[in-house]
C-alpha cells in the first residue's frame, strides 16, 4: 500500500499545539490568545488524548502552566510562530509505518519570517521517531485537506500564488503533491477568505468530514464579506461529484475597521472531540450544531476563538495530530 496523508478523523496518538508568546502579533490581547489556546488543550487532553503543548521559554511555560491542566505536556521549543498546521510536519502512513513530509516554508509568501518556523517540522518530527523526508518546494499543511482516500482539496489562490511556487503550473503542483503525500486527486477551489493573510489556506474555507464529503460554510447575511466566495466554491465541490454539508458562515466579523477572516470551517477533529471555534457572532450556536451533526461518533464543542483569530489563525491552524501507528 502506498504512503498516503490519512484524514484527520483517522485515530490519533497526541495532538502538539502551539502556545502564543508573541506581544507584537497579539498587541494588546496576547494574555488572551493564551488562555483561548490554553481552553483548547485542556478541553482535548480532557477528552482523553494526550496533548503536547509547545512553549517557547521559560517566561512562556510558566504563563501555560498556569493556565493548561497537569495532564497538559509542556515542550519547550525555539519555534516562531504558532502555526503548526503549516509548520510542523505531515504524517503520511501505508497502515503498517509512518513517515513525515517537510516542506520549504517561506513565511506564507515571504509576510512572516521568525526564526525556528522552518525547522520546527523537523524537530518534531526527529523527537517522534519518524523517518523525514523534505522536499525543495513551498507547501503550508492548511493550505490542503485530505479524505483518506486519495483526494485533497486545496485554493488556486494559494497554491498557484506567484509567491509560492512561481515556477510550477497546476499539473507540477498536483505530480508533486501525488508524489510527496499520495494524493490521486486534487480538487481545486478559487479563493479563500477575504483578508486570509495565508493567502485563502483551504482549511478556512472547506473541509473533509467523511471520504468524499465537504463541509462549507453558507452566507448568513447580505453583508457577509465573503458571500461569493462560498457561492463559487460551493459549485466546484458540485462540479467535482462530492458531497456538499453546509455549515452557516459566522457572517461579518469585525476588529476594529478590518473585517476578520473568522470560520467555523477551522475546527480541529481530535479522536474524541472537534473543536469549533466562536467569535461572538449570533450564529455561534448554529455553527457549532450544525458541525456536530457531521461527527456523531465524537463530542463537539464551541470555544472562545476571537483574539487567537487576530493574530492570524484559528485551532486548526495552532495545531498538528500525530496519527495513530
Amino acid at each position: 500500500m502506498p504512503m498516503l496523508m490519512p484524514p484527520e478523523w483517522a485515530p490519533q496518538d497526541w495532538l502538539w499545539i502551539g502556545f502564543p508568546h508573541d506581544s507584537d502579533e497579539w498587541p494588546d490581547i496576547l494574555p488572551r490568545a493564551q488562555e483561548q489556546l490554553a481552553g483548547f488543550a485542556n478541553a482535548v487532553v480532557e477528552s482523553g488524548q494526550e496533548v503536547r503543548l509547545l512553549v517557547r521559554d521559560a517566561a512562556n511555560e510558566m504563563r501555560a502552566r498556569e493556565l493548561v491542566s497537569g495532564a497538559v505536556k509542556l515542550e519547550r521549543r525555539p519555534y516562531g510562530d504558532i502555526w503548526l498546521r503549516d509548520t510542523g510536519p505531515l504524517i503520511v502512513s501505508d497502515e503498517k509505518t509512518r513517515a513525515a513530509r517537510r516542506f520549504d516554508f517561506n513565511g506564507w509568501g515571504g509576510k512572516y519570517d521568525m526564526p525556528g518556523d522552518e525547522t520546527i517540522g523537523a524537530e518534531l518530527a526527529s523527537d517522534a521517531g519518524l523517518p523525514l523526508e523534505t522536499a525543495d518546494w513551498v507547501l503550508e499543511g492548511g493550505a490542503i485537506d485530505s479524505d483518506g482516500t486519495g483526494i485533497a482539496l486545496t485554493t488556486e489562490q494559494c497554491l498557484l500564488n506567484s509567491n509560492r511556487n512561481p515556477e510550477l503550473g497546476r499539473l507540477d503542483i498536483e505530480a508533486r503533491l501525488a508524489c510527496a503525500l499520495g494524493f490521486t486527486r486534487i480538487v481545486w477551489l478559487g479563493q479563500g477568505l477575504i483578508n486570509d493573510h495565508t493567502d485563502g489556506h483551504v482549511d478556512n474555507l472547506a473541509r473533509f468530514v467523511a471520504p468524499g464529503t465537504v463541509a462549507l460554510p453558507q452566507a448568513t447575511g447580505p453583508d457577509d464579506p465573503n458571500a461569493k466566495i462560498y457561492a463559487d466554491a460551493a459549485q466546484r465541490i458540485a462540479a467535482s461529484n462530492l458531497k456538499l454539508m453546509r455549515i452557516p458562515s459566522p457572517g461579518r466579523i469585525m476588529r476594529g475597521d478590518h473585517v476578520e477572516p473568522a470560520s467555523y470551517a477551522n475546527f480541529a477533529i481530535t479522536s474524541h472531540l472537534v473543536v469549533v471555534p466562536t467569535f461572538g457572532s449570533p450564529h455561534d450556536t448554529e455553527g457549532v450544531a450544525s458541525i456536530a451533526q457531521l461527527f456523531p461518533d465524537r463530542a463537539t464543542i464551541g470555544l472562545p476563538a476571537d483574539a487567537v483569530l487576530a493574530g492570524g489563525g484559528g485551532f486548526h491552524c495552532a495545531s498538528q495530530q500525530m496519527p495513530a501507528g
